[in-house]
């Protein structure tokens, strides 16, 4: 009640501490990005070997077996079950992030962007402890479903990810916009290739109850960093309801409510952008693990957590690429060029039939990052400041249906073709990313600074 009864000037001179003397949010990322990629490729991994045994199937363990069974019926079955289990997973927590996702980031412009952090990373941590009960008690894998609504019902890494880009919007300018959503995307990346490194040869060393064990330490840490040292972004927190339609409107209200000072046809196509974008990276990482472990590739853990890590190194690749292509093109022309080095390497995917062919598909990806963060970056410019969570939640549900249709697409596609080509779903992904590339494209030419000219002030 204070704030509204103060003077501007006061409102601004307060603006200055809840920022400086907190925390920021960069940390968070890399923290929960490290625990997520620690256990994403283990649980499928461990998915692998538990139906293997269930099976009877020891082909993933000898390299010679693996590849005389290209025809096995029980390692497509064992193929097919891991699969669609991944895609049970990632269904469970679309269904409940779908609305808790978007809930959530409207209301944080409300109440500030730290009850969104806290909330997401209690979600992280109570997944791992899930996750730990099921590899230590040999649980049913359906455990692993309950976990991940859990997770999400509490905003889930996408919440977290909305809430993290919102805070970069409420405090950078429109000229270091961009930069500042690469180095935090870069942050994913880091933390995503060290856990790789890490998680392919504790699991060969140690099994997979530890890398958990360490997952879910750093998530405790996350939530408390979460809850006692980021510095709120939001200038002036309110206290608001959570569970009212209110906060589903206000998002709605940014692509359908008229404004003379926003372009509704320019939200609309770079949100479909996004979707295509997210589509096809989540689409091809779900079944990345699947390609390399069985014929003819057969990576043993080792193999997988270098490949692992050579997906992520394009987050920090695709930094530094910005960085000097900024110097001399535009913001979406870089964006084509990172969606052409995509299309490459998704096409290498497709006919890698060796170890150093695949690592040549990983090495075309250097760029292949760079489209998000200028597409974020675009898209904040298009509304106001008390906008940004809501429009970074529409993000996120659009991210979860991305990774909805990824999941149903690629994991359904790719046991249907493995009669005839085990990488054709690579081959669609590289056709998918057309679509933006033209998107971005026509954007750009046909009103390129649109989204300057409701903020001239901005340095």
């Amino acid at each position: 009640m204070e704030g509204r009864a103060s003077p501007p000037g006061e409102a601004r001179a307060r603006r200055g501490p809840a920022v400086l003397c907190r925390g920021p949010v960069e940390p968070l990322v890399f923290l929960a990005n490290f625990s997520l990629v620690l256990q994403g490729p283990l649980t499928t991994q461990y998915l692998w070997h538990r139906f293997s045994a269930d099976l009877g199937y020891n082909g993933t363990r000898d390299r010679g077996s693996c590849s005389n069974h290209s025809a096995d019926p029980i390692m497509k079955e064992v193929e097919t079950l891991t699969s669609h289990w991944t895609l049970y997973m990632n269904l469970g927590g679309f269904l409940v992030g779908i609305f808790s996702s978007t809930l959530l980031g409207a209301w944080s412009d409300c109440v500030g962007r730290r009850p969104l952090l806290v909330l997401a990373s209690l979600g992280l941590l109570l997944q791992a402890v899930v996750s730990i009960f099921v590899v230590q008690l040999q649980l049913h894998v359906g455990y692993f479903v309950l976990g991940r609504i859990l997770c999400a019902f509490l905003g889930d890494f996408s919440g977290l990810l909305a809430a993290s880009f919102a805070s970069v919007a409420d405090v950078s300018s429109n000229r270091s916009r961009t930069m500042r959503m690469a180095l935090l995307e870069a942050c994913i990346g880091v933390a995503g290739m060290l856990a790789s490194l890490l998680g392919g040869h504790w699991l060969r060393a140690q099994g997979y109850a530890n890398p958990f064990w360490l997952a879910l330490a750093l998530l405790i840490a996350m939530t408390l960093y979460a809850a006692f040292c980021f510095g709120e972004t939001v200038k002036e927190p309110t206290p608001a309801r959570l569970f009212t339609l209110r906060h589903h409107r206000s998002i709605v209200q940014l692509y359908v409510t008229p404004a003379p000072e926003k372009s509704r046809k320019h939200l609309a196509l770079y949100s479909l952008a996004v979707f295509m974008v997210v589509t096809v990276h989540f689409g091809a990482q779900d079944i990345l693990t699947l390609y390399e472990l069985s014929k003819p590739l057969c990576w043993d853990s080792k193999l997988i957590g270098y490949g692992s890590a050579a997906q992520h190194l394009p987050y920090l690749t695709s930094l530094l690429g910005l960085r000097l292509l900024q110097h001399c093109l535009a913001d979406a022309w870089v964006a084509e060029i990172g969606l052409a080095f995509n299309i490459l390497g998704m096409v290498v995917f497709a006919f890698a039939t060796i170890t150093p062919l695949m690592f040549t598909g990983y090495g075309l990806l250097f760029l292949s990052l760079v489209t998000t963060p200028i597409i974020r970056a675009k898209l904040s410019r298009l509304v106001g400041e008390s906008e940004h969570g809501a429009l970074f939640s529409a993000v996120a549900c659009t991210n979860s249906l991305a990774m909805l249709m990824a999941s149903g697409i690629f994991n359904s596609l790719y046991p249907a073709t493995l009669n005839f080509m085990k990488g054709f779903p690579f081959l669609l992904g590289a056709g998918l990313l057309f679509i933006p590339a033209i998107l971005i494209g026509v954007l750009e030419k046909t009103n390129p600074r649109s989204e300057f000219q409701q903020f001239p002030q901005s340095p």
